[in-house]
């Protein structure tokens, strides 16, 4: 499993999510690497790694991260992860004994009902187009206008990223063998298991952006049923990715979690202001409505 391992200190994983790599967390890295030994790994199927052998899923892949702790002779490692790589963290905490500490960032897989089909099938086109988009992805995100039609749909400020952060990004996206059979798992393969109130022992943090698009807010909640030991802590002013869009919050909530430090209590919800956000959701729905049109071209040649 091919990794980046920068700093001092005690180990600290880090997990991205699908179709993403370890560049996903270059905007938080450097800072946590001033504070502890971190590791990013590229996940198998992703970025370096090749795929694994048989099933996709979020089994196999913690099976997988699960050996290459052991062989590291790093188990019991503090972990965080983001979006599919949260669920991980979720899974390897529920198991016992792989990770210590644990901090899920947007965990995908509490989708309910419609939500599993909007979820996969946005996605699903979305990647088709980016993997159609690929000559002119430099261009694309280098323009302030083109990131917002590109990234609404996964941040709540895409105008303000970086294209040294987005278009590694997008390269992994297109190119990543294993995106298309652990989506379809994540959507509809085995659901996610719970831990029951106490086997937890370790402090665990599940973060979620009010402004998520990909994973609701509203499956926050069911997250935390599940997993009753976590502590749920919001970012306002966020979408899916929290290292993107508050960098330096996400990096403080880490390493206080990490550390076993008090995490602040979440405040009350914002009332954020209703035109940026009707245009941000406008933005994504034009977007995915392309994704989808390409799709459907796609399928009928």
């Amino acid at each position: 499993m091919h990794y980046i391992r920068r700093g001092t200190g005690q180990p600290l994983l880090l997990l991205h999510g699908i179709g993403g790599s370890w560049r996903s967390w270059s905007t938080v890295f450097d800072q946590l690497a001033e504070h502890r030994d971190v590791l990013a790994v590229d996940l198998p199927g992703f970025g370096a790694t090749p795929p694994l052998p048989g099933e996709v899923s979020i089994r196999t892949l913690a099976d997988a991260v699960t050996s290459f702790l052991r062989a590291h002779d790093l188990l019991g490692i503090d972990a965080v992860g983001s979006s599919m790589g949260a669920r991980l963290v979720l899974e390897l905490a529920r198991r016992g004994g792989v990770v210590g500490a644990a901090v899920a960032l947007n965990p995908g897989g509490f989708w309910q009902g419609w939500e599993i089909p909007v979820f996969y099938y946005s996605v699903a086109a979305s990647v088709r187009l980016v993997r159609g988009l690929q000559p002119l992805m430099p261009a694309l995100t280098g323009n302030a206008v083109t990131r917002t039609l590109l990234f609404s749909q996964l941040s709540a400020h895409p105008a303000r990223l970086s294209p040294d952060v987005l278009l590694p990004e997008m390269r992994t996206f297109a190119t990543a063998p294993s995106f298309d059979e652990l989506l379809r798992n994540l959507a509809y393969g085995e659901r996610q298991q719970g831990a029951p109130a106490g086997s937890i022992p370790a402090p665990l943090v599940i973060g979620w952006g009010r402004q998520d698009l990909v994973c609701l807010p509203r499956q926050a909640p069911r997250a935390q049923r599940l997993f009753p030991d976590a502590q749920l802590y919001w970012f306002d002013d966020c979408g899916h990715f929290p290292q993107w869009d508050q960098p330096t919050e996400t990096v403080q909530l880490i390493l206080r979690a990490v550390s076993g430090q008090p995490v602040p209590q979440p405040a009350l919800p914002a009332r954020a202001a209703a035109a940026p956000r009707f245009f941000r959701v406008a933005i994504a729905g034009v977007f995915l409505a392309a994704a989808g049109a390409a799709w459907l071209a796609t399928r009928a040649r």
